[in-house]
Protein backbone atom coordinates (compact mmCIF):
# COMPACT_ATOMS: atom_id res chain seq x y z
CA UNK A 1 0.00 0.00 0.00
CA UNK A 2 1.67 3.38 -0.81
CA UNK A 3 0.24 6.20 1.19
CA UNK A 4 0.13 9.96 0.08
CA UNK A 5 0.48 11.96 3.56
CA UNK A 6 -1.84 15.22 3.85
CA UNK A 7 -0.10 18.52 4.51
CA UNK A 8 -1.39 17.92 8.26
CA UNK A 9 0.73 15.00 8.48
CA UNK A 10 4.48 15.04 8.96
CA UNK A 11 7.39 14.26 5.98
CA UNK A 12 9.15 12.41 8.89
CA UNK A 13 6.36 9.62 8.62
CA UNK A 14 8.21 8.58 5.53
CA UNK A 15 11.09 7.78 7.26
CA UNK A 16 9.57 6.45 10.37
CA UNK A 17 7.24 4.17 7.94
CA UNK A 18 9.17 3.19 5.08
CA UNK A 19 9.66 -0.44 5.59
CA UNK A 20 5.59 -1.00 5.57
CA UNK A 21 4.86 1.70 2.98
CA UNK A 22 7.31 1.90 0.72
CA UNK A 23 7.04 4.27 -2.17
CA UNK A 24 4.87 6.25 0.19
CA UNK A 25 5.03 10.23 -0.38
CA UNK A 26 4.23 13.32 1.21
CA UNK A 27 2.28 16.33 -0.85
CA UNK A 28 5.34 18.56 0.19
CA UNK A 29 7.82 16.18 -1.63
CA UNK A 30 5.29 16.23 -5.21
CA UNK A 31 4.79 20.09 -5.02
CA UNK A 32 1.14 19.83 -3.52
CA UNK A 33 1.65 21.37 0.05
CA UNK A 34 -0.38 24.31 -1.17
CA UNK A 35 -3.27 22.52 -3.54
CA UNK A 36 -7.01 22.32 -2.65
CA UNK A 37 -8.44 18.68 -2.00
CA UNK A 38 -9.54 18.37 -5.45
CA UNK A 39 -6.08 18.37 -6.68
CA UNK A 40 -4.67 16.30 -4.08
CA UNK A 41 -7.91 13.55 -4.97
CA UNK A 42 -6.38 14.01 -8.44
CA UNK A 43 -3.23 12.94 -7.60
CA UNK A 44 -4.05 9.85 -5.54
CA UNK A 45 -6.70 8.39 -8.11
CA UNK A 46 -4.00 8.44 -10.90
CA UNK A 47 -1.28 7.45 -9.00
CA UNK A 48 -2.92 4.47 -6.97
CA UNK A 49 -2.01 6.29 -3.35
CA UNK A 50 -4.74 6.03 -0.19
CA UNK A 51 -4.58 9.45 1.15
CA UNK A 52 -3.78 9.90 4.67
CA UNK A 53 -5.27 12.66 6.42
CA UNK A 54 -6.33 14.13 9.81
CA UNK A 55 -8.64 16.57 7.62
CA UNK A 56 -12.34 15.11 7.68
CA UNK A 57 -12.74 16.74 4.54
CA UNK A 58 -11.02 13.97 2.43
CA UNK A 59 -13.51 11.70 4.68
CA UNK A 60 -16.69 13.55 3.58
CA UNK A 61 -15.77 13.64 -0.08
CA UNK A 62 -14.88 9.07 0.00
CA UNK A 63 -18.40 9.10 0.86
CA UNK A 64 -19.90 11.50 -2.34
CA UNK A 65 -17.15 10.45 -4.79
CA UNK A 66 -16.00 6.76 -3.28
CA UNK A 67 -12.52 5.26 -4.26
CA UNK A 68 -10.14 5.67 -5.74
CA UNK A 69 -8.50 6.73 -3.85
CA UNK A 70 -8.77 4.67 -0.97
CA UNK A 71 -8.87 7.72 2.25
CA UNK A 72 -7.64 6.49 5.63
CA UNK A 73 -8.55 9.19 8.59
CA UNK A 74 -6.34 9.66 11.41
CA UNK A 75 -9.26 10.84 14.08
CA UNK A 76 -6.73 11.92 16.29
CA UNK A 77 -7.06 15.77 17.33
CA UNK A 78 -3.55 17.09 18.51
CA UNK A 79 -1.22 13.49 18.71
CA UNK A 80 2.41 13.49 17.85
CA UNK A 81 4.29 12.30 15.03
CA UNK A 82 5.35 9.00 16.99
CA UNK A 83 1.41 8.31 17.83
CA UNK A 84 0.41 8.87 14.46
CA UNK A 85 3.47 6.25 13.02
CA UNK A 86 1.94 4.17 16.32
CA UNK A 87 -1.52 3.97 14.56
CA UNK A 88 -0.39 3.46 11.22
CA UNK A 89 2.32 0.70 12.25
CA UNK A 90 -0.18 -0.90 14.42
CA UNK A 91 -3.26 -1.09 11.96
CA UNK A 92 -0.84 -2.29 9.31
CA UNK A 93 -2.75 -5.47 8.76
CA UNK A 94 -6.05 -3.39 8.83
CA UNK A 95 -4.90 -0.99 6.18
CA UNK A 96 -3.98 -3.88 3.62
CA UNK A 97 -7.14 -5.45 4.22
CA UNK A 98 -8.62 -2.35 3.37
CA UNK A 99 -6.63 -2.02 0.21
CA UNK A 100 -7.96 -4.60 -1.03
CA UNK A 101 -11.77 -4.56 -0.33
CA UNK A 102 -13.77 -3.78 -3.29
CA UNK A 103 -16.58 -2.02 -1.69
CA UNK A 104 -14.57 0.24 1.01
CA UNK A 105 -13.45 3.69 0.65
CA UNK A 106 -12.96 4.56 3.41
CA UNK A 107 -10.68 4.00 7.22
CA UNK A 108 -11.09 5.41 10.09
CA UNK A 109 -8.18 4.54 12.73
CA UNK A 110 -7.79 6.18 15.94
Amino acid sequence: MRLLLDQNLSPRLLTLLADLYPGSTHVREVGLQAADDDTVWRYAAERGFAIVSKDADFHERSFLRGYPPKVIWIRRGNCSTDEVTAILRDHHAEMLAFEGDEEGAFLALG
